[in-house]
């Protein structure tokens, strides 16, 4: 099977070469192929999503992805930033639905931002949909208006397609997990989400065994603190994903531990760490692995159809940390190769 490998920008090539010598380790045969993305292809192709990246990644089996951004390329117009690169990648391959665990290890919940006996009990699942709502809604623009003022305009949009689509993915999530889906909103502003709150409800008939239940987003941020034991499954929309997603990261004790797919309607997916590009760290064997060796093993539990492999490395994982090696976000002074050594041990 091929992997377009992506490794992007700042940290991501540090990161992603991790993970790829972990899953060398495994001896599964699998074929790699790397390409530019980001602000390292505009810098070398004159674009962040070059035609030859977009065609490694439309023929491969599956892609492991590293991070964009580049400050570099701030100055740039939109079109040409690197953040485009993962837009485009999303938009292009269909990737409509972004599967975010967040799971607390029991090494590490000294590290939370929450107490102890709070933070041991996340193990959730965020399900976010990743191809419509404000992010690739139109109109979106800026113009001046008759009163002389500069104004920033974005549509947030989805179709009753595109929420049901989503919802039962979710609902098909929970059922491999403890069957409690949350479907989160803000119906009682927004049209948008009014009609996905519907169409999620009309979905809900042909999933009889999943307990559906609804919340608003700012209850739900708030919960994520108070009471993040409390979800199982979340199902939400892009803005409200990309969000709630992170605030779940530092639940668990840093954002570099979690990993996350984003899946076509054939299972296949783009694998990468929810951390950025990092830049400040760029370049100085600093930065956290395992969120992207966590991004492999769901590559391999989702894409390729090797559940047992992926199991292995998660094991590995819990027992890297459990066995206490940890990098400078975690409050050690591993390097990004070290933390690599370990996992590669306990494999």
């Amino acid at each position: 099977m091929l992997i377009a490998v992506l490794p992007g920008d700042g940290i991501g090539p540090e990161v992603v070469a991790e993970a790829v010598r972990v899953l060398e380790a495994l001896g599964l045969g699998l074929r790699f192929e790397e390409a530019p993305v980001g602000g390292a292809a505009y810098k070398t192709k004159g674009h962040p999503l070059p035609p030859e990246t977009l065609a490694l990644a439309r023929r491969a089996d599956a892609i492991l992805f590293g991070a964009v951004g580049d400050p570099d390329c701030d100055a740039l117009e939109r079109s040409l930033r690197p953040e485009q690169a993962i837009l485009g990648l999303r938009k292009e391959l269909g990737l409509f639905a972004n599967l975010r665990p967040a799971k607390a290890f029991a090494e590490l919940v000294d590290e939370s931002a929450l107490k102890p006996e709070i933070a041991r009990s996340i193990d959730l699942m965020i399900v976010r949909e990743l191809t419509g709502d404000v992010y690739f809604g139109t109109p979106r623009g800026r113009r001046t208006t008759d009163a002389g003022l500069r104004e920033g305009y974005d549509t947030m949009r989805y179709d009753e397609g595109e929420v049901a689509r989503i919802a039962r993915t979710g609902f098909e999530t929970a059922q491999r997990r403890r069957k409690r889906l949350c479907s989160i909103d803000k119906m009682n502003v927004l049209e948008t989400s009014q009609l996905w709150r519907d169409v999620v409800i009309e979905v809900s008939a042909d999933y009889p065994d999943v307990e559906l239940t609804h919340m608003l987003v700012d209850n739900a941020a708030m919960q994520l603190v108070r009471n993040p034991g409390a979800f199982d499954t979340i199902v939400t929309g892009n803005l409200f994903g990309d969000i709630l997603s992170d605030q779940a990261s530092m639940c668990v004790g840093s954002i570099g531990l979690l990993p996350s797919a984003a899946l076509d309607a054939n299972g296949k997916g783009l694998y990468e760490p929810i951390h950025g590009s990092a830049p400040d760290i760029a370049g100085q064997g600093k930065a956290n692995p395992l969120a992207t060796i966590l991004s492999a093993a769901m590559m391999l539990r989702y894409s390729l159809g090797n559940a047992e492999a992926a199991d292995r490395i998660e094991a590995a994982v819990a027992r890297t940390l459990a066995e206490g090696a940890r990098t400078a976000d975690l409050g050690g002074s591993l390097s990004t190769r070290e933390i690599g050594d370990r996992v590669l041990a306990c494999l």
